[in-house]
């Protein structure tokens, strides 16, 4: 199902395509915002299970994940960071590309079945994480067919958040979901200030719920909400400037033998963040030996065999290398390319490293060495 298909048509009375903006091309003076009040979001959620899988974050012992909910009761938007992102509806970790046939030769395209799906519940770093996906799989020269065929089969749902003193995506313009969403949900109280970017998405709010346009009071509330959110994040991570610039002034530091050090190789910083999307490729095969197939799998820059080579050389063999080129990609490498950090903030791979090995350390590190040591 592509985008702008109006999957509940009453609403196009009221929207059409004349108010809303593609989600990639919009300006914040096209937006459409609307209010509604938060006990109608339960209709909301089941008007989208009618036609879609809805994905939400679920509440799992002590955290919460992305799964498949049966029922708007399933859902809890009142979580922090769930253990891992919604990555793996977009990039799976395990991806059949093709099957082949080794007595005959004969390969064949493998047509995965594309559920049409909604994301519903993904903050604004989630968000951000996705659109620089889309910047390697989407909008670069060479698309994926298979990630491409996911994110036009999905809405995606942002609803606002608070942040935890794990968070540092205000640092990196990740804090705000420009675009890249269908709905987002900003909560002000008892009501959400809905802002509207596609028209699908658009016609399925029309349809289950009672939008109206927002007030004065409503405008009021989101800044006041916004300031709460602004002056809730952690002030003792640094706010660095130029952090592109340092990595290569510090590249040679020995702060990195002492990070690498302690890395244990368990590549768990990978496996939870949201804008990793490094993959080995790999075949499989059956157990009749002549036939399989060949899998896109998920790997990591800071698994030990990820940079070996035919003939055993190693580029990276030592944690020192592996951890350095992580971060470098993270915070200078990609932004040379894309004009973004790839990094979005959310703060995952800190609870996640057992050995304290992350972005945070590094802008201290910075901190302690001063501008005037970069010079």
């Amino acid at each position: 199902m592509s985008r702008g298909k109006a999957a509940a048509g009453a609403g196009l009375r009221a929207l059409s395509s004349s108010d809303v903006c593609p989600q990639d091309e919009r300006t914040d003076e096209s937006m459409l915002y609307r209010v509604i009040d938060a006990v109608e979001l339960p209709a909301l959620v089941s008007a989208f299970m009618e036609s879609y899988e809805v994905v939400a974050p679920v509440k799992r012992g002590g955290s919460h994940a992305f799964e498949v909910i049966q029922s708007p009761d399933d859902m809890d938007l009142s979580y922090t960071t769930t253990i891992a992102s919604p990555k793996k509806y977009f990039l799976p970790p395990v991806e059949t590309l093709m099957t082949f046939d080794a007595q005959d030769n004969g390969v064949t395209d493998y047509a995965a079945e594309i559920t049409p799906r909604v994301v519903f519940g993904a903050h604004a770093c989630d968000i951000n994480a996705l659109n620089r996906l889309d910047l390697v799989f989407r909008d670069g020269r060479y698309p994926d067919p298979y990630y491409v065929a996911r994110r036009a089969a999905t809405l995606v749902v942002g609803v606002s958040c608070m942040p935890t003193d794990t968070c540092f995506c205000h640092l990196w313009d990740g804090d705000e979901a420009r675009f890249g969403y269908d709905l987002f949900l900003h909560a002000i109280g008892d009501k959400y200030l809905v802002s509207i970017a596609s028209v699908e998405a658009a016609n399925i709010l029309e349809a289950a719920c009672n939008p109206r346009v927002a007030t004065d009071a409503d405008r009021i509330e989101f800044r006041h909400a916004t300031r709460r959110r602004q002056a809730a994040f952690n002030p003792d991570i640094p706010d660095i400037q130029d952090v592109a610039m340092l990595m290569d002034a510090f590249h040679s530091d020995p702060f990195w033998e002492e990070l690498g050090g302690r890395c244990l190789a368990c590549t768990a910083c990978s496996a939870v963040c949201p804008t990793c999307f490094c993959f080995d490729i790999q075949d499989a095969l059956d157990p009749d030996g002549s036939t399989g197939r060949r899998e896109r799998v998920w790997d990591a820059c800071t698994s030990p065999q990820f940079a070996e080579v035919a003939g055993g050389h190693n580029f990276r063999a030592d944690g020192r290398g592996r951890v350095r080129h992580r971060m470098y990609h993270k915070l200078n490498g990609f932004l040379a390319n894309h004009d973004r950090m790839l990094c979005v903030g959310c703060g995952r791979c800190v609870k996640a490293c057992k050995a304290d090995i992350n972005p945070i350390r590094v802008l201290e590190f910075f901190e302690g060495k001063g501008a005037d040591d970069a010079q």
